[in-house]
């Protein structure tokens, strides 16, 4: 009964910490500095992205207008096409091939066009996302300070804590203290009572695994981790 005494002195100052640690990471300053943080950490791959594909933009738009020029070379040479006619020329196929520069310059003016709408729209969200990043380091070095004077606002609690817990932790065996430690980091509490032949989060035991519930003895729920002791 002793270890299951000790453990359970354990958590319940434990859980002094724990409260500490979850007001501190829900206050203001930590969602703010975790933002920017978060943010900060794809912001560089996300500008590099953004000139990459203004390059691309650019580059297609260069070659469009090159091939728009060339057609309309190409279609000028048709300029004089009475005289053409007069000299001999199938006036069919001039007009076929005349016909064929001019929608192939209509649908390159069209490409033209969308793609300088592209490339707007790539300066302009270029722009929204560097004014940002700005706003970001702001705000990441503003709440990186104010996050740190707000942990160490509760140090010395934490420190009063973490001296008895480890007063405590001298009386556990360290195997079953490092188990505790490992399933603190996803659930709280660690230790729970048996309540009607279940754990606390729902999960049946079998008899023969109930059966070792006894003289203050502990097992382990194969659903949730936690320690479980019969009161």
């Amino acid at each position: 009964m002793a270890m299951l005494e000790q453990l359970l002195e354990y958590q319940e100052v434990d859980s002094q910490l724990r409260k500490i640690e979850q007001e501190v990471a829900a206050s203001e300053e930590r969602k703010k500095y975790m933002q920017a943080k978060k943010f900060m950490k794809t912001a560089g791959e996300k500008l590099d992205s953004q000139d990459s594909r203004a390059v691309e933009l650019k580059k297609a738009a260069r070659n469009l207008a090159v091939r728009f020029k060339q057609l309309s070379e190409e279609l000028s040479d048709y300029s004089a096409l009475d005289e053409m006619v007069e000299e001999g020329g199938e006036i069919s196929y001039y007009k076929k091939s005349v016909q064929t520069l001019a929608d192939n310059l209509r649908a390159i003016k069209n490409e033209l066009q969308k793609l300088v709408g592209e490339i707007e729209n790539a300066c302009e969200e270029y722009k929204r996302m560097k004014e940002q990043t700005i706003s970001m380091q702001k705000q990441y070095q503003e709440y990186s300070e104010k996050f740190k004077e707000v942990k160490e606002s509760r140090s010395g609690e934490v420190n009063e804590i973490t001296k008895k817990l480890d007063k405590l932790a001298a009386k556990i065996p360290a195997e079953t203290l490092e188990k505790y430690k490992v399933k603190r980091r996803d659930i709280f509490p660690v230790v729970a009572p048996l309540t009607g032949g279940r754990c606390v989060c729902g999960m049946e035991f079998p008899i023969a695994l109930l059966g070792k519930l006894t003289g203050g003895e502990v097992i382990e729920c194969e659903h949730c981790r936690r320690f479980i002791y019969n009161k």
